[in-house]
C-alpha cells in the first residue's frame, strides 16, 4: 500500500479543514488547492520537472517521446502554478488526438507544485520530421 493509500485510509470518515490541512498527502482536491495557493511557485525547478514528465509520454506509433519528437512548441507556468501546454501531434488525422492532449494534462497536473493544467493544440506551425531533437533523429536512424 502506498503512502497515499495510508494517508487516505487513516483519514476516511474524518472531516478537516481543508484551509488548514498541510498535510501533503492529502488527496483531498480542496486541501490540494488550499496547499498550492499557500506555497509559492518556483518556475526554475518546476519547468524541469514539466520536461522530464513530457519525457516519459510516447507517440503510441512512434518510439520516441513527445518531447524528443517536438510536439511541445511551449510551457507557461503562471505564478499560482497554473501551466498551459502548447503541442502539436504528427498529424491533424493522428489516431491520438483525441487520448494524447488528455493524458499530457492529466499527467501534467499530477506534478507537485502544479495547480492546473491546460492544453492548447495548435496546428500552427505544423509539425515536421526538422523539429525532431538529435536524439529522436538517432534513435529512430535518420542520421
Amino acid at each position: 500500500m502506498s503512502t497515499a493509500e495510508n494517508h487516505d485510509r487513516e483519514n476516511s470518515g474524518r472531516s478537516h479543514d481543508s484551509s488548514t490541512c498541510n498535510d501533503p498527502l492529502c488527496r483531498d482536491p480542496a486541501c490540494r488547492d488550499a496547499a498550492d495557493r499557500s506555497t509559492p511557485v518556483d518556475k526554475e525547478t518546476l519547468v524541469p520537472r514539466i520536461v522530464a514528465m513530457l519525457e516519459s509520454i510516447y507517440d503510441p506509433e512512434i518510439p520516441v517521446n513527445i518531447w524528443e519528437l517536438g510536439l511541445i512548441y511551449g510551457i507557461d507556468v503562471s505564478d499560482d502554478g497554473d501551466v498551459t501546454v502548447r503541442m502539436t501531434l504528427t498529424a491533424p488525422n493522428c489516431p491520438v488526438a483525441g487520448s494524447l492532449p488528455i493524458e499530457v494534462e492529466m499527467r501534467v497536473a499530477s506534478i507537485p507544485g502544479v495547480r492546473s493544467c491546460r492544453v492548447e493544440l495548435t496546428w500552427d506551425p505544423p509539425w515536421t520530421p526538422d523539429r525532431m531533437s538529435e536524439t529522436a533523429r538517432l534513435m529512430l536512424g535518420l542520421d
